[in-house]
């Protein structure tokens, strides 16, 4: 099994704090899916410039939808033909559209 790079202890620090970061701002994009501030749309085209958003799972993104749970999620995706570990930003435009069709309903 690989061994992790060895880092100094600031570059530890750095890169634990990114990750943190990083978490953070995917938890408020979930929150604000949840609440409705936001829509898959919008999020979809946040995906293309924002890293971390686009980084994020399609499943946990469908999952805090209002009204998809992770059963619904799951067959959403199985019906689009979505692969569990895709991200964001690894979406075609015909998934796009699928996906915010699908939603839509």
């Amino acid at each position: 099994m690989p061994q992790p790079p060895a880092l100094t202890p600031e570059q530890r620090q750095a890169a634990l704090a990114k990750a943190a970061k990083v978490r953070r701002e995917r938890a408020e994009v979930k929150e604000k899916l949840k609440l409705g501030s936001i829509n898959l749309t919008e999020l979809l085209a946040m995906a293309d410039g924002n890293e971390t958003v686009g980084k994020m799972k399609v499943l946990s993104v469908l999952e805090s939808l209002p009204g998809l749970g992770k059963v619904k999620a799951r067959r959403l995706m199985d019906t689009v033909g979505i692969s569990e570990s895709r991200r964001l930003q690894g979406l075609g435009s015909n998934q796009r559209e699928a996906l915010l069709r699908e939603t839509a309903r």
